[in-house]
């Protein structure tokens, strides 16, 4: 996955987004366009990934497409921003792309909303194509909103941890902690103090860290939410509680917050060479399936591992599951291709030879069922770890919502506030979060 792609993953819609969506004037029915799949014709298809690597295993794909169908030619454009891709869909012609791949899944209930991409259910049903049984359901649920289905998979991210097997064997861990209890007292073991600040550190918990997002955190909880009704759950449901008070006990047992940020700030670049995991300055990360290789490129001087997340102390039956997010792909509403565009999403989303090829070229998670048991994956045991993840059956993603991913922000706000001690009364906290949640959603209804 490419930088671009990991942390749109993570952050919420742009503002550019918001106001795309609130215009509503790119919706569009895909029963407008009658073109013929079999004519000779030119698609444009839009992307983000940028590495060289990347691109180049996003051309060979598409060059495995137009092999098997000889009378679609398609253009790519690259690098493309989230940005630039709703000023295009906003703005329409003969330049806009007919096929788009955002690497934003909390995009996803805006543009369903607003009808920016075409819902495929009918797509799927003239293909005789049942999603269900192509895709596991968390990857549905950040593709589709309320029933329609405006974007499909392409590739997925799991979520797991890595460690430092040295830092292990020198601190004589011979066990990995399947429980957040048991992970308290590695990390703590793994804690090398130094001066003011820290040696080694067994892990940074600071949602300021690398990918520590409570997303991440929360689905070691299962945590729900929204409820039947639409209504923000995060009050309501204790496995909001129950995570920001464990990860706000993390800061305090490994130094607190203000010692912890004060390190945090000597990190290298996420994505660059000097990343702490790389560097040995946390003994263990949590991170998505494309570390392995970053790390491996970076070349590291110690033994990696790769587990899953350890569970809430009550889910320890649940041990080996994770987040799962990704990249997705849809059809552009103000294409005139739709038809021909929806060939070129079917071959991208679910033919399991393009999907385990694409996988293998990129270093991203398969997203189909098939794909993910192929055996001409190309992976080691550590990337195994993901592939296990991406397919247990507790493995949960957030849900797509109309307001573009907004009520992630709101609670990270708390949480930010919670650690550093701003909060002290959480469920207060929690309350008002719920209560801004539910007005922001409420104005774009």
């Amino acid at each position: 996955m490419s930088i671009r792609t990991r942390k749109a993953a993570t952050t919420v819609a742009a503002t550019a987004v918001i106001a795309l969506m609130a215009s509503a004037c790119t919706g569009s029915s895909e029963g407008e366009t009658q073109d013929d799949p079999k004519a000779n014709t030119t698609l444009t298809f839009w992307h983000g990934w940028s590495a060289p690597s990347e691109v180049k295993a996003v051309q060979e794909n598409v060059k495995r497409f137009e092999a098997t169908h000889k009378n679609i030619k398609v253009k790519i454009v690259g690098n493309m921003t989230d940005d630039k891709i709703n000023q295009a869909l906003r703005a329409g012609g003969s330049s806009a792309p007919d096929v788009v791949s955002s690497f934003s899944t909390t995009t996803v209930g805006q543009f369903c909303s607003s009808g920016a991409f075409v819902d495929l259910n009918e797509y799927l049903k003239k293909s005789n194509i049942d999603p269900k049984k192509v895709f596991y359901k968390p990857l549905l649920d950040y593709t589709q909103f309320e029933g329609n289905q405006c974007s499909l998979p392409l590739l997925s991210d799991a979520y797991g941890l890595y460690y430092n097997k040295d830092a292990f064997d020198a601190a004589g861990i011979t066990a990995l902690p399947k429980t957040w209890s048991e992970f308290e007292k590695v990390a703590q073991k793994l804690t090398k103090p130094k001066g003011a600040g820290y040696e080694q550190l067994g892990f940074m918990p600071n949602y300021h860290g690398y990918e520590t997002t409570n997303s991440h955190y929360l689905s070691q909880w299962s945590a729900t939410y929204f409820d039947a009704e639409g209504k923000s759950n995060v009050a309501k449901d204790p496995a909001f509680a129950r995570m920001m008070t464990y990860q706000k006990g993390l800061v305090d047992k490994l130094g607190g917050f203000a010692k912890l940020e004060k390190y945090r700030n000597t990190f290298g670049d996420e994505w660059g060479a000097k990343h702490p995991f790389h560097t040995g300055q946390v003994a263990m990360q949590l991170d998505g399936e494309w570390r392995l290789g970053m790390a491996k490129d970076a070349g590291v001087k110690f033994r990696i591992g790769t587990a899953p997340l350890p569970v809430a102390d009550d889910q320890v039956a649940d041990y080996g599951k994770g987040y799962l997010a990704g990249t997705i792909i849809g059809i552009a509403s103000t294409s005139k291709k739709k038809n021909t565009a929806w060939e070129l999403v079917k071959y991208m989303t679910t033919d399991t030879d393009a999907v385990v090829a694409f996988s293998n070229g990129i270093r991203n998670v398969p997203s189909t069922i098939e794909a993910l048991k192929s055996p001409d994956l190309k992976h080691d045991a550590d990337f195994q770890t993901f592939i296990d993840i991406a397919q247990h059956p507790k493995s949960n993603t957030s849900p797509a919502n109309i307001d573009g991913g907004a009520y992630h922000t709101t609670l990270q706000d708390l949480a930010y506030q919670y650690e550093a001690g701003k909060v002290k009364d959480l469920q207060a906290g929690l309350e008002k979060a719920a209560r801004q949640i539910d007005t922001d959603i409420a104005k774009l209804k």
